[in-house]
């Protein structure tokens, strides 16, 4: 519990409840730990580190692990900036060479700090807890599937949708399943199963290759939860959405997430669904109302004239 405590009092101690977005400048950050964390990075914020072996008596050089290499500057300028390493590992990692059963201690989850917190009630961790465990990754856990799986601790950063940043959202989101899914060395870890097309599987969609850069994995792989920022429900293949007017029609459900954001501000102005200052634009689902009601005028009118073009025909036909 003691890592836990001490991210919560320095949590309240220097605001790092405020998200960070994707404009705010980081490079002036300093951390307060920023001595203490450079006797980790030193190692393992580069690819080749060094170390005295004193059984050899001389200066050793090697490799370090690509997957244990993290970037001063991402993890300066992530939501978790403010820590020091040893809030989340072990005080005994400041010893080295680390002891081999230190590999095996637990890590922590999201909840496990975020859960029950008031300065973070406002992202319903607790709601995203719940979507996690009626997914089909809960199903993985005895397996090693974590948070972390899909959230890098050292980079995760907030960055919130907009219309200026929705292409780098999309990508950004669908690397992170894409990490796994079209990975397979990353897929062993996880599932004894056989290696998938992304591509193969999802042949039946038109238009694929602009699909997969117009919206994200999770629009048609995760049920809508509107209480949450994003739903973390990832349903069975079987529930996947392959119809295409539930996001082709008036009622699209891209409505209820990956457009949640500017929505509710666009119906203020008569569009439904309308997109269309943004750089999207999904047919069948954007509308106007001003354009609806002029088209059935105009229609009305078109009508109009056909009657009344056929009935002057008609008198001036009887008159003969």
């Amino acid at each position: 519990m003691l890592p836990v405590l001490l991210i919560s009092v320095r949590s309240t101690a220097i605001g790092i409840d405020t998200p960070i977005s994707s404009n705010q400048d980081t490079t002036a950050f300093v951390s307060p730990f920023q001595e203490d964390n450079e006797r980790c990075f030193k190692c393992h914020g580069q690819s080749i580190y060094e170390y005295t072996n004193e059984n050899l008596g001389r200066q050793v050089k090697a490799l370090m692990f690509s997957e244990r290499i993290i970037e001063r500057k991402n993890f300066y300028g992530s939501n978790h900036k403010s820590f020091s390493c040893t809030d989340c590992h072990s005080e005994e990692y400041t010893s080295f060479p680390h002891s081999g059963q230190l590999r095996m201690e637990q890590q922590y989850n999201c909840i496990d700090c975020h859960g029950g917190d008031e300065k973070f009630a406002k992202f319903n961790f607790e709601a995203i807890e719940a979507d996690y465990q009626a997914s089909v990754h809960f199903k993985l856990e005895e397996g090693g599937f974590t948070c972390w799986k899909c959230h890098n601790p050292h980079e995760y950063k907030i960055s919130a949708r907009n219309s200026n940043n929705l292409k780098e959202t999309i990508l950004f989101d669908n690397n992170i399943c894409l990490n796994c899914h079209a990975n397979f060395s990353h897929f062993q870890l996880l599932t004894n199963r056989d290696e998938i097309n992304i591509l193969a599987k999802h042949d039946w969609l038109p238009n694929q290759s602009s699909h997969f850069k117009s919206v994200r994995c999770i629009e048609c792989h995760a049920e809508v939860n509107n209480n949450v920022l994003i739903s973390h429900l990832i349903n069975p293949k079987e529930k996947a959405v392959r119809k295409c007017n539930e996001c082709h029609s008036q009622n699209s459900l891209l409505m209820s997430s990956l457009y949640k954001f500017e929505s509710k501000e666009q119906r203020k102005d008569g569009f439904f669904n309308g997109i269309i200052m943004n750089e999207s634009y999904v047919i069948g689902a954007n509308r106007n109302e001003y354009l609806n009601v002029f088209s059935l005028i105009i229609f009305g009118l078109v009508i109009l004239i056909i009657c009344g073009h056929l009935f002057f025909r008609l008198r001036k036909k009887q008159n003969k």
